[in-house]
């Protein structure tokens, strides 16, 4: 692995130490205040999967309006895969990708929604506060899976929701979008509270597990969506 001139990861020398150091100067970075557009009127949902064994990184990104839930644009950006998968540094797998989905876009989003971690990351930069940090994006980050951390098992009920505490630290939450269906894992990104985190994510549910604009984007990038 090595960076170059065109890196999205300035002062990466490519090695994973590197990589886990830059993660740490990052996430500095991360800002846990709310600032972004209000009333929101663009959302994007961004996710990324792969071809080819791999060997390319297809990411996905679907533009919604903010008030009614209905996608305005998407796109698909492929790119070769340049990192192997190491636990942990994801976002130096998908970034390159992701920002090439951004820059398709004819007007950048108000805000980010990513199917992935933010900040409940074993060092506080996942995917979603990569991205927010990188761009200076509002995101936040909805994902299926935990990474780092522990909570309780939330209640039963849509908007039911518990605490994910790692190394005593709040991250994130637990939430139950949907009677039934194992929680989310959401977190703040860059530029967006914890509390808002979860708001946001309760908004842009229309009865499914997943919030649209990671669910649109989902559908894209896992290559479900006959016009990818």
């Amino acid at each position: 692995m090595t960076a170059d001139a065109s890196s999205p990861f300035p002062g990466w020398d490519g090695s994973i130490a590197g990589a886990r150091a830059l993660q740490a100067q990052l996430a500095a970075q991360v800002s846990l205040q709310d600032a972004f557009a209000e009333p929101l009127r663009t959302v994007a949902g961004f996710d990324v999967g792969f071809e080819d064994q791999g060997e390319t990184t297809r990411a996905a990104v679907v533009l919604l309006d903010a008030g009614t839930r209905q996608p305005l644009e998407s796109h698909v950006a492929r790119l070769p895969t340049s990192m192997p998968y190491v636990p942990g540094l994801l976002s130096f797998r998908e970034l390159p990708a992701l920002l090439q989905a951004l820059a398709m876009l004819s007007r950048p989003p108000d805000l980010a929604m990513v199917d992935g971690q933010g900040i409940a990351h074993p060092r506080r930069l996942g995917i979603a506060a990569h991205l927010g940090v990188a761009t200076g994006l509002p995101s936040l980050g909805v994902a299926k899976t935990l990474l780092a951390g522990r909570f309780d098992e939330p209640g039963p009920e849509r908007g039911d929701r518990n605490p994910i505490l790692h190394r005593g630290e709040l991250v994130g939450y637990a939430l139950r979008s949907k009677p039934r269906c194992n929680p989310l894992i959401v977190s703040p990104g860059h530029r967006v509270s914890l509390e808002t985190a979860v708001a946001l994510t309760l908004r842009f549910l229309a009865g499914y597990r997943l919030p649209e604009p990671t669910r649109l984007a989902d559908r894209l990038a896992s290559r479900r969506d006959a016009a990818a």
